[in-house]
């Protein structure tokens, strides 16, 4: 029988740049040629998805495959791919979307939105096979979702300039109609007349434009824990990747135990996430349980010792500890982008962290 957080997915977003100039390259159609991957929204991005893995060793090889095989393509092209939540040039002028029927409709459909929806995330899929509990699980992890977002930060660029974000991905996509904290949902049932009603109302066109940064999936038996950018270093994405399971694995041990579900406010919940963004690991995170900034650091070793009995359960622990002091010591992607001297460097280094997978 399949337990929760048995199985753990990947799913990664990747810009692709030209290889000497660091610029954004509509060229996914000729990259997805010779590589193994899938197209986005832009014409300029690609994605991959890991195979089903259990263990975080098998995650990270699966992973640093799926990166050779799209760098070894863009090789051949004279480009890269960046797994970053922004390049210094998104935005900076308008992309055309892949010809995809899907994505062309979207494209008339929200206009602005999808012009400038040249952004990256990192997605990780923990399995879940019951629906009802999926849902309560979306609600238990929120309060610690920013703090997700603040060790995965890499988007201080956008439109060639500095915004002042840690994430200005979280930014750009907190316009659309369904992006934010999961709702205070309890039921499989709940969330389907949800979803049912924003699909009747026009407002999006099918379950997959459902955006939360938890969700249950449109497509498998898991919570989709979407709120982190896409990392350049491997490394931090198996880290996101072993939270997200034990948080996943904590919420459905709490609902088993049958501890009420946890109440927020969406607003301050929606505060958390915007002050992740604004200053990643640099500055205060808000606990929206006390209602308190605390300094991030402080809020990340609140974050490891809920977590610590679930890695602990799988063997986790010594590894998320050690991939939490590498970042540390490495610095957030954020911070590290802004000490190169022009953009072209910023993105092209970027493209060597990629690659260094």
């Amino acid at each position: 029988m399949v337990s929760v957080g048995d199985t753990l997915g990947v799913e990664e977003e990747f810009h692709v740049i030209d290889a000497e100039t660091g610029e954004l390259q509509p060229a996914a159609r000729r990259v997805l040629r010779g590589a193994d991957a899938e197209p986005e929204l832009h014409r300029s991005m690609v994605e991959t998805a890991s195979a089903v893995q259990t263990g975080l060793s098998a995650l990270r090889a699966d992973l640093a495959e799926k990166r050779r095989s799209l760098t070894d393509a863009c090789d051949r092209l004279g480009l890269a791919i960046v797994a970053a939540g922004t390049v210094p040039g998104s935005g900076a002028r308008p992309s055309r979307v892949y010809p995809d029927e899907r994505y062309e409709r979207m494209a008339q459909e929200y206009r602005q939105l999808v012009d400038e929806q040249q952004v990256a995330a990192c997605q990780v899929q923990v399995g879940v096979p019951d629906r009802d509990l999926a849902v309560r699980i979306t609600r238990r992890v929120r309060e610690w979702l920013p703090a997700l977002l603040a060790l995965s930060v890499s988007s201080p660029y956008f439109a060639n300039q500095d915004t002042g974000y840690a994430s200005y991905r979280t930014v750009v996509t907190s316009r659309w109609p369904t992006v934010g904290p999961p709702p205070d949902l309890s039921s499989a049932a709940e969330y389907q007349k949800v979803v049912d009603t924003l699909v009747a109302s026009g407002v999006i066109s099918d379950a997959g434009m459902v955006y939360f940064d938890a969700r249950p999936s449109a497509r498998y038996p898991t919570v989709e824990v979407r709120v982190a950018d896409s990392c350049p270093h491997i490394d931090d994405v198996v880290l996101l990747a072993a939270l997200a399971r034990a948080l996943v694995t904590t919420a459905a041990a709490e609902d088993a135990a049958g501890r009420p579900l946890p109440e927020a406010p969406q607003v301050l919940l929606r505060a958390a996430t915007w002050r992740a963004a604004r200053s990643g690991l640099s500055g205060h995170l808000v606990d929206p349980s006390t209602r308190t900034a605390v300094p991030a650091g402080v809020r990340i070793d609140a974050l490891f010792t809920h977590l610590r009995p679930a890695l602990e359960a799988r063997g986790e622990w010594e590894t998320a500890v050690d991939l939490l002091t590498d970042l540390r010591g490495r610095g957030t992607s954020a911070t590290r982008q802004r000490k190169h001297a022009t953009l072209r460097e910023n993105a092209l280094a970027l493209a060597e962290e990629t690659r260094g997978a």
